[in-house]
């Protein structure tokens, strides 16, 4: 009995797989009537969401990150809200806050908590850095155990739940550097760089005529759920989250296997949280694929966007022009001798 219901789960995962593949297929097509190009953002963002992760996207202005978030967003038939991040915004603008109301047949006064917009389960926190380190901080509880205390209670969130951010990585004046609690909370990184010559054309083409794009939900909230608990599902090999962590492990200048380029350039290292995140990330870059099993070079591929914002530059790594994405870089190619 229990060998039937042993293969009665594995037919279930794999019809799951080849539903993911319908998935992916379904959202990029519709993220593509409004998005042109971008498609790694795409994947990054999707294996954020099946990882259950958090995302911020980098990039200078204009190159779509908030509209690609919300066309994420309308492409889920998921409640979705937008906090546009600004100097004057204040905790309880992101949580909620009590108001006072009387009861009419009564005259009896009470406090109510009207919830904010971080009770959603898509949250676009718009220019994320354009608020002081005491407002974002009202995301931290939130991004981390998916719960928010205010007036004296600790609510649940609903699942799933996830918190979409944007930066821009040139404007100076009027922001605010994202603390490293707060980057840690993001499982990604994503780096949105300029379109080709050949996108920019379609998108002045898409953009400047009469048509408005509609995108159709194709992904509910049981099933992202159910899909996202596949991911957790896949089998990670012991030599996979052996190479993970010691991945993880080369970027703390005071390890001991710490490489010349981690002891010279880098301050502080990532946590334990990039190891998680990479094996996460692995399996669902794997799910994605319609693979039942990741390998090193998915670990290698999430490993810049996973790894890049938790890795702190030294004052010689400035000096010598060296940035945090650099030195990832260097790590994951000195990483392939040890396979």
């Amino acid at each position: 009995m229990e060998a039937t219901a042993a293969r009665s789960a594995d037919e279930q995962d794999i019809g799951l797989l080849e539903r993911l593949a319908e998935v992916r297929s379904a959202l990029e097509q519709e993220i593509g009537r409004r998005v042109v190009g971008q498609q790694s953002i795409v994947e990054g963002l999707l294996i954020a969401l099946l990882a259950d992760g958090h995302a911020l996207l980098v990039g200078v202005p204009g190159l779509a990150k908030t509209l690609l978030i919300s066309t994420l967003a309308d492409a889920l038939d998921l409640e979705f809200s937008r906090i546009q991040f600004t100097p004057d915004l204040m905790p309880s603008d992101i949580t909620g806050t009590e108001v006072l109301e009387e009861d009419r047949s009564t005259g009896r006064r009470m406090f109510r908590f009207v919830r904010g917009p971080i009770f959603a389960n898509v949250v676009l926190a718009d220019e994320i850095n354009r608020t002081p380190p005491k407002t974002q901080a009202a995301l931290l509880q939130a991004m981390q155990e998916r719960a928010v205390t205010a007036a004296g209670d600790t609510m649940a969130l609903d699942r799933p739940f996830f918190v979409l951010a944007t930066q821009n990585p040139i404007e100076q004046e009027g922001t605010y550097p994202l603390p490293e609690a707060q980057l840690d909370r993001f499982m990604m990184e994503l780096r949105i760089g300029y379109p080709t010559r050949a996108e920019e054309e379609q998108i002045a083409m898409q953009t400047t005529g009469s048509a408005e794009p509609v995108v159709r939900p194709v992904l509910g909230a049981e099933e992202l759920v159910a899909l996202q608990k596949l991911v957790r599902r896949v089998p990670a090999p012991p030599s996979l989250v052996s190479y993970a962590v010691r991945l993880v492990r080369s970027t703390r200048p005071d390890d001991e296997a710490a490489p010349e380029v981690t002891r010279r350039y880098v301050s502080w290292g990532a946590g334990p949280r990039a190891s998680q995140y990479l094996v996460l990330g692995a399996k669902a870059r794997a799910a994605l694929a319609g693979r039942s099993m990741p390998d090193l070079e998915d670990v290698r591929a999430v490993a810049p966007a996973v790894l890049r914002h938790r890795v702190v530059p030294s004052f010689q790594a400035e000096a010598d022009a060296r940035t945090g994405a650099d030195i990832v870089e260097e790590l994951i190619q000195l990483s392939r001798k040890w396979t």
